[in-house]
């Protein structure tokens, strides 16, 4: 059949779709603006932060599995029973980042008191009610039932970070005087601190003096006092190692003296033999002698022993690399903002993660005295991994919105 010269070369025309097809292509086409307009357009770091993040989380369930399950068979328990668990806490941990990553800075602020507040009150229980449990030493769970314990010092790390972004956000160019740098942060940081060394968690505390120094400093607050901050808290950390035994004695050992007979090195020592043994490519995954019992806690606290013996230097290199990228997508997300808030709460977090990886890495080498810190998104333990995703996924929401739109949002308030 001849085609007409009308009809030559036209492709045929489809029609719109009508009557639910479209009502359900319209619903969801405001759903997504309306998502868009509320999240922002994520920038470059957004994505680097969830890669790494994820990579890391994956590394820690893998390992946690390879090391957990050699100490429950010992035990004569499920061997899978402690990766289920932590599997668990990753799943609720990663979609509980998603969601603040959706939050807005006004938000966060609300936020920031009364997270606050909770913390300190369940740090306060954990020390001065039954609702405390010691576990290795430490006073620093919170025991609601027999299935659902929490530890309040991994919240307090965040709930700081928050709060210290609100009240020096507001203070401005007063910052450069002394009295407002150490007012209120310090006495306030002060106090949960002590808190948590009443629960003889030196290693937590010491984490959490961090993040308050690094929320002052990118606060801009005075560098005389930062200076003289840090001088206060290591000596206040060697007087606490020095008036309490077992510090002592593991300070004595990582200084050399091992020979006392009552086996306070032989975890840093098993550490360094199980990285040794891993050489350049690692035994293979699974593949570890060091966590048959020589080593104690190694789903833990000395989960890189474990991850260098079985991958190697060179895999020890990469989760290294990875910390690294998470910094450095941390650290753009830092310079890109202009505002005082967001500088003081992802500057902590900052601080809070990599330095909290470093003393881990540093202690596992035996560069570092043992001070019981786990690694952070690898080492076992669904509070700190859940506070972690939280404190990245707040991150998150800087990384996603637009520094200029907060600014005009946040004038508009001030102004009505």
């Amino acid at each position: 059949m001849a085609t007409t010269p009308a009809t030559r070369g036209t492709a045929p025309k489809v029609a719109p779709p009508s009557g639910p097809a479209r009502t359900a292509t319209s619903r969801w086409k405001r759903v997504r603006n309306r998502v868009n307009a509320l999240s922002g357009r994520p920038s470059a770091s957004y994505y680097w932060i969830i890669a790494t993040t994820v990579a890391l989380t994956a590394v820690g369930l893998m390992t946690v599995l390879s090391a957990s399950a050699a100490e429950s068979i010992s035990a004569g328990i499920d061997p899978y029973s402690l990766f289920i668990k932590e599997s668990m806490f990753a799943g609720f941990g990663l979609v509980l980042m998603m969601v603040l990553s959706f939050v807005p800075p006004s938000g966060l602020k609300r936020m920031a008191w009364p997270t606050l507040g909770l913390s300190a009150l369940l740090l306060m229980l954990v020390v001065f009610t039954p609702l405390g449990v010691n576990i290795g030493g430490n006073r620093n769970w919170i025991n609601f039932g027999n299935s659902i314990q929490f530890q309040p010092s991994e919240a307090a790390k965040l709930a700081l970070a928050l709060w210290m972004g609100l009240v020096l956000s507001r203070k401005g160019r007063l910052m450069a005087d002394w009295r407002h740098t150490l007012l209120p942060v310090v006495p306030i940081g002060g106090i949960l601190v002590l808190l948590i060394l009443l629960g003889h968690d030196l290693g937590t505390s010491v984490i959490v003096m961090a993040v308050i120094g690094a929320g002052l400093y990118f606060g801009g607050g005075s560098k005389r006092v930062l200076i003289g901050a840090v001088g206060v808290g290591v000596a206040a950390a060697a007087a606490m190692a020095a008036f309490s035994g077992n510090r002592t004695a593991r300070l004595s050992g990582w200084l050399g003296n091992c020979s006392d007979g009552q086996g306070l090195c032989d975890q840093a020592q098993n550490g360094l033999y199980a990285l040794a043994s891993g050489r350049w490519f690692g035994v293979g995954l699974g593949q570890s002698r060091q966590k048959w019992s020589w080593i104690p806690e190694a789903h833990n606290d000395f989960i890189f022993a474990i991850l260098g013996e079985e991958l190697g230097l060179l895999g020890t290199l990469v989760i290294i690399a990875l910390y690294g990228v998470l910094a450095f997508a941390f650290f753009r997300v830092i310079m890109k903002r202009n505002d005082t808030f967001a500088r003081v709460v992802c500057g902590s977090i900052l601080a809070w993660i990599i330095g909290q990886a470093f003393v881990n890495i540093a202690m596992v080498a035996g560069l570092l005295p043992v001070i019981g810190v786990p690694l952070p998104l690898i080492s076992y333990g669904g509070s700190a991994l859940v506070m972690v995703l939280a404190g990245i996924g707040v991150v998150l929401s800087f990384a996603r919105t637009d520094p200029a739109s907060d600014a005009e949002a946040e004038s508009a308030s001030i102004s009505s």
